[in-house]
């Protein structure tokens, strides 16, 4: 079994190396909305504080060697200055007790209330920073896996663009500045961790986007909606430079030259990068109504999403990539027809060359929509089943007949998803992903 370690890291590519992984859903905005003073904490609406050891064990019983596991920034650090670790300190260690290796997610969309303007306080950055390593210090020499981020673009969207969370933006300004401030914090972090300790892999995790238009007009519109979905993941890594697609757009919306030179003179490695994506929300297409208004549809999406992604993130950043979050919603058949066909999409992959090296079932059980912070109806009716385990009302994990198809394929290895071809295929691979990235526009 390969182990998640930067010294390693390598090894991910092995023909017959494959993650088997799986997580909760740990969304925390912390920020009441103003009209329902409804915060989202899914740790607290699908009672994980409470049942986080049956849950564990939950993950336990799947067999996979690793689980991307979030800790509430929000309850370890209240205050500034003010500390408490223990909660995450039990969670984490009986995760390794268990024998799976976490992947911790440091920040996931949200932030403690006292971080006045979220990802826009000039503190930012050094806040995540300092949080980052504290918990890289206690568990040093026993985790090895974070993703400082999850989600930056998404992050960005919802505080900077459609103004859900703090700091509440509504613009395409909005969403630049904010996502420098992202950016900037999860720079930051990985500077910190690895000066904690050069063992520790990151993975970075985005939502994946694939943008399609059968209208000649929306053509360069489809193409710019693809570059921003690679932005967080080029700023980070220094990419932006002069003749980067989006270089004159981002200078437009205020971005200042700058940041710019300041992310390329601090640019991080991109050693594991995580995709997320999902078969009824993934897919865009762009749309003009019979009035001429432009939208955006969201069709539900076969597995050949997965091969014109991986495609497309192979190319341009040659990472080892793994499907860090995939699911459908409703019924068990629908589930288990989406997890079966991702699977073999995620065969054909690896068959041409192309370094998809894990996948990811998220959730392990079910979630609460985002959509229960603005709302007013009692918590089970935001309920989304997606997991291998079902909530009822009650918040009860029931076991669905996803439990064991998955544990199966996990037991297999990487014989259900097949050996990555050799490094001798990796030029047809690239051909492959320069074709789907025309596919898009």
């Amino acid at each position: 079994m390969t182990r998640l370690r930067n010294s390693e890291r390598q090894r991910l590519l092995d023909p017959d190396a494959f993650l088997w992984c799986t997580g909760i859903e740990d969304t925390f905005v912390t920020a009441p909305w103003q009209k329902t003073g409804r915060t989202l904490d899914e740790y607290e609406l699908t009672g994980h504080y409470d049942r986080w050891r049956d849950d564990l064990r939950l993950i336990a019983e799947l067999r996979v060697s690793a689980a991307r596991y979030g800790i509430p920034w929000h309850r370890i650090n209240p205050a500034r200055g003010v500390w408490d670790w223990s909660w995450a300190d039990a969670a984490i260690d009986r995760l390794l007790e268990l024998g799976i290796e976490p992947i911790v997610d440091l920040v996931h969309y949200g932030l403690p209330a006292w971080i006045e303007k979220a990802y826009l306080n000039p503190d930012f950055a050094e806040r995540m920073a300092e949080y980052a390593g504290r918990a890289a210090e206690r568990w040093r020499g026993k985790v090895f896996a974070y993703t400082p981020l999850n989600e930056p673009r998404i992050t960005a969207w919802y505080c900077g663009r459609i103004g859900w969370w703090p700091p509440f933006g509504r613009s395409w300004k909005s969403f630049v500045t904010v996502m420098d401030g992202v950016c900037r914090g999860i720079v930051r972090t990985v500077q910190t961790l690895k000066s904690v300790d050069p063992e520790i892999l990151i993975a970075h995790v985005d939502a994946t986007d694939l943008y399609d238009t059968d209208d000649p007009g929306l053509d360069d519109e489809a193409q710019h909606r693809q570059e921003i979905v690679f932005l967080a993941l080029d700023l980070v890594s220094g990419r932006v430079g002069e003749g980067h697609r989006l270089r004159s757009w981002l200078s437009r919306q205020g971005l200042p030259d700058e940041s710019l030179a300041w992310f390329s003179d601090n640019a991080v490695e991109l050693p594991l990068i995580g995709i997320n994506l999902y078969p009824m929300f993934t897919q865009k297409r762009l749309l003009r109504s019979g009035s001429g208004r432009f939208r955006i549809a969201m069709p539900y999406a076969d597995g050949r999403l997965i091969d014109r992604l991986a495609a497309m993130y192979w190319e341009r950043y040659h990472a080892p990539l793994f499907i860090s979050e995939t699911a459908s919603v409703g019924a068990v058949k629908r589930r288990r027809a989406w997890m079966e066909e991702s699977l073999v999409a995620v065969r054909r992959v690896r068959e041409q060359g192309i370094g998809l090296v894990g996948y990811t079932w998220w959730p392990l059980f079910a979630l609460v929509t985002w959509a229960y912070r603005q709302g007013t109806n009692p918590p089970p009716y935001y309920l989304k089943q997606m997991g291998l385990w079902d909530l009822d009302e009650r918040l009860n994990r029931i076991s669905t007949e996803l439990v064991p198809v998955f544990r199966r394929h996990v037991e297999a290895g990487s014989a259900d998803v097949g050996r990555r071809r050799s490094a001798a295929a990796e030029t047809r691979a690239t051909r492959i992903g320069a074709a789907s990235a025309q596919s898009v526009v």
